[in-house]
């Protein structure tokens, strides 16, 4: 499907404070590794093929495994992620579908075992961040994979 709106150009504002926030994202202390997969993850929720196709390769760009990347639609059941990616995948999830899955107290306090405040800020910051660009590429008809 061809972009219906040249999006940037009708409301540059807006998009200059959505690229305000990814620069926020990139420059917090979550492992960069981890933004890729959550990202990679989210995008897989929502269905978005060009966020995907993006994420996945940057996350191996950045020298994630290929066996983290393509397992990580069944994080929990792979001994490979860290218990710390772990609560991060699954925040990921609950914060996707949050109409659904919302964020339990447990889910909250499991996080915070391995991240701080500021760090569980900047987890949730990032999952919407990709929540964003997900809906605005699915939404525009910007899902075709250029290479």
């Amino acid at each position: 499907m061809p972009q219906r709106i040249d999006y940037y150009n009708v409301a540059p504002d807006a998009f200059d404070i959505i690229g305000k926030l990814d620069k926020y994202t990139v420059s917090t202390g979550i492992d960069r590794k981890l933004r890729e997969l959550i990202r990679l993850r989210a995008s897989q929720i929502n269905g978005c093929p060009l966020c995907m196709y993006m994420h996945t390769t940057d996350a191996m760009k950045m020298g994630e495994s290929e066996e983290r990347v393509y397992c990580i639609s069944a994080w929990e059941e792979c001994e490979f992620y860290s218990e710390a990616e772990k609560v991060a995948l699954e925040l990921t999830e609950h914060v996707t579908l949050i109409p659904t899955k919302r964020v339990p107290d447990q889910l909250y306090q499991r996080v915070r075992n391995h991240y701080d405040e500021k760090q569980y800020v900047d987890l949730v910051l990032i999952i919407n961040q990709i929540n964003t660009w997900n809906r605005i590429a699915i939404a525009m008809g910007q899902t075709e994979i250029e290479k």
